[in-house]
């Protein structure tokens, strides 16, 4: 097949607004993908197209929020490639040239090469944002910010406002008062604070999270710099572009001031991460920032019915500012949703199990159907429910794989191993032994850094009698993990930490067998790293969430009803959706609404959660809610419907109460013998004779 006629078939299954998209040449593209509108499909093919067009893949940037997302594009690549035979020479791996990845992961790998042009060691170590905690705690200790009299941000909320502050390019000052009122009384001692972090990074020679980003803004502001990371690439593509914040933005301004080459995609209706420092300015001012910009808009979409998206889209309609789209759909039929008027939470949590079960009953699996709320706190009533009914669930949340202690004890080995510098990771590893508190592992850290990192030099150290033969043990392992000749061998590093590690971990966590048993994983999964830098980065970058466990006892349920908060769920969908607490105070949420844009916000939240339903959607507001405190009692208020559901939208919705009409109560037959005038004599009787 000749190229022109491969690029052709390639657009064989597109509808036209997707073809616009894919085969645009030149200027900037904003693509704006309504939900359900074939977003990962016409940027998989706009990839495609640009390579078949003769673009090396390996001068292609795509830019993802995860890796996954990633992995999916360049699968989906390599397999038009392969189908259309677009490519004449290697097209079954024409993909995996791409420069594919998150923002993150991509700024580290940039880093690695081109980190010197701002004097940046190359052998850097990236922290987790726990990590990043630990270490602005210490400072935050050094300083004495914690005996100040006052009660002084922990230090999760230290690092929220630095990272705030660095992600929206914003002064301290406008931070505090709008994200965080309640800190403005401490804003000089946060300034101390900071800049004692920014210091003791440089010295540690570790990156955060933050720092990723801001060292690649610098590296496209640098003159030099810039033009060789410009030269890099022909094309930049950008998914998910409603999420990004002002420093990214700035990122890929750098790289193509002029727009040229350059491609995002998204939808400023499901900007829904502002919590994370993302703007929905960005994909609505795409079009001023880049002159000459042409939008592509999305409109056809494939996951919904036509009833479910005429409600959707006349939610989002009452948005201030969005690029406007009238999503439809072929598939004409099909019910509209309902507004479940409940009395309380415990009639709501009842109709969603029957309609559930009763779903099932009709053939819809559990794992088809899914219901969402705005808050983790917002399911504990259903959880309870199902429980008792024995319906299992899965809840999407909690800690995180990367976050558990006996895995960040692991990787805090081989952290100090690569850099001696690493005061978190070191201070870690030394008090896991007994008989170590954190004043004799912060000296023995600065001992460590006056002998330049030669873990050797502890050796001679004098330690109390209870840490005993670990502590030779300790500095054997040590310098024969930092020993360069032995880096490439990933497997074997993991394996000697794990040997030594194993017996503390028996004596500090419970249920040591599991947790051992994922450190059996993690050294399987290091065997795919050519080196330890390498392996850490990526696994600090990209955690799993979990690793599986051995088979043991298998449950015999293999369905489960999916619950889940709204932000977990963006870009997933389900046959059936159910939405929990749709009254304002839960939607939108009462922490949420001090500002318009916060509302604008959680508007944007509750079109994401209506619009992850195929067939049926059902919308419940409880209308009586319990005080809850201390001691449960019958006060209560009553809510209001959110306000997202305007009385305009209602006409679009099947109105009903979990009896199925608005009052399910019949009139009764009258009492033989009784009348009000009897009643009412009887009454005055009580009275006595005048």
């Amino acid at each position: 097949m000749s190229g022109t006629a491969a690029r052709e078939a390639l657009l064989a299954d597109l509808n036209l607004q997707q073809r616009q998209g894919v085969c645009h040449e030149g200027g900037p593209l904003l693509i704006v993908a309504g939900a359900g509108t074939g977003k990962t499909t016409t940027l998989a093919h706009r990839v495609t197209w640009l390579i078949a067009g003769g673009v090396d893949p390996s001068r292609i940037l795509l830019l993802t929020f995860t890796r996954r997302a990633a992995a999916e594009l360049l699968r989906r690549v390599d397999a038009l490639l392969q189908r259309t035979s677009a490519s004449q020479a290697g097209s079954r791996s024409a993909g995996r040239r791409v420069w594919g990845g998150t923002f993150h992961a991509v700024a580290a790998r940039l880093l690695r090469r081109h980190g010197a042009a701002l004097g940046l060691d190359g052998e850097f170590t990236i922290v987790d944002r726990s990590d990043a905690e630990d270490l602005l705690n210490l400072l935050r200790g050094e300083i004495g910010l914690h005996a100040a009299g006052k009660r002084f941000p922990l230090k999760g909320t230290c690092l929220d406002i630095y990272s705030r502050t660095v992600n929206t390019r914003e002064p301290l000052e406008t931070v505090l008062r709008r994200d965080f009122p309640w800190c403005i009384q401490h804003g000089e001692k946060l300034r101390e604070l900071f800049a004692a972090y920014v210091d003791r990074k440089e010295d540690q020679r570790v990156l955060d999270y933050d720092d990723l980003l801001v060292f690649w803004q610098a590296l496209v502001s640098e003159p030099a710099a810039a033009a060789t990371l410009r030269a890099k690439f022909d094309c930049v593509l950008v998914d998910e572009y409603q999420d990004t914040n002002a420093l990214q933005a700035e990122i890929l301004k750098g790289l193509c001031p002029d727009g040229r080459g350059l491609t995002v995609v998204g939808d400023d209706a499901q900007a829904i991460y502002s919590f994370r420092a993302a703007t929905v300015r960005n994909i609505l001012d795409f079009p001023r920032e880049f002159a000459g910009t042409t939008i592509v808009t999305l409109e056809q979409n494939y996951r919904s019915t036509q009833p479910l998206l005429e409600a959707t889209n006349a939610v989002i309609a009452h948005a201030d500012e969005w690029h406007r789209k009238e999503l439809w759909s072929a598939r004409q039929a099909g019910p509209r949703p309902a507004l479940v008027h409940c009395r309380d939470e415990d009639e709501q949590t009842a109709f969603v199990i029957e309609q559930v079960l009763a779903a099932r009953e009709r053939g819809v699996a559990l794992q088809r159907q899914a219901v969402l709320f705005r808050a983790s706190h917002h399911s504990l009533d259903l959880e309870v429910e199902l429980s008792r009914r024995n319906i299992p669930f899965h809840k999407y949340g909690g800690l995180k794989f990367i976050e558990t202690a006996h895995v960040k004890d692991l990787l805090a080995y081989l952290r100090l191993a690569e850099n001696p510098r690493d005061l978190v990771a070191g201070l870690r590893v030394l008090m896991l032994l007994p008989g170590i508190g954190a004043k004799t592992a912060r000296r023995l850290m600065d001992e460590l850094a006056a002998a330049a990192g030669r873990f050797a030099a502890w050796r001679s150290t004098r330690l109390p009698a209870a840490v005993g033969n670990r502590w030779p043990a300790l500095v054997d392992l040590l310098s024969g993990l930092a020993d360069r000749r032995t880096n490439g061998d990933v497997p074997s590093q993991v394996h000697a930490v794990r040997t030594f590690y194993a017996p503390l971990l028996e004596q500090k966590h419970d249920h040591a067998s599991a947790r051992l048993r994922d450190l059996e994983q993690i050294e399987l999964i290091a065997a795919r790293f050519p080196d330890r830098a390498r392996f850490l980065a990526e696994i600090t970058l990209d955690p799993p969430a979990s690793t599986q466990d051995l088979p043991a006892d298998p449950h015999l349920d293999e369905d489960w009803l999916v619950l889940s908060t709204i932000h977990s769920a963006k870009g997933l969908e389900w046959d059936s959706v159910y939405v929990l607490h749709a009254a304002d105070g839960n939607i939108p949420a009462d922490m949420a609404a001090r500002s318009p844009a916060e509302i604008e916000e959680e508007r944007r939240l509750f079109y994401v959660a209506l619009t992850r339903a195929r067939n049926r959607l059902f919308v419940c507001w409880p209308q009586r809610y319990y005080f809850t405190g201390r001691f449960r009692g019958d006060g209560h208020s009553y809510a209001k419907r959110t306000r997202f559901l305007p009385d305009d939208t209602l006409r679009l919705f099947d109105i009903m109460t979990p009896a199925g009409e608005e009052d399910a109560d019949e009139p009764g037959a009258a009492l033989p013998g009784a009348t009000t005038q009897s009643v009412r004599e009887r009454m005055k009787a009580l009275w006595g004779d005048r």
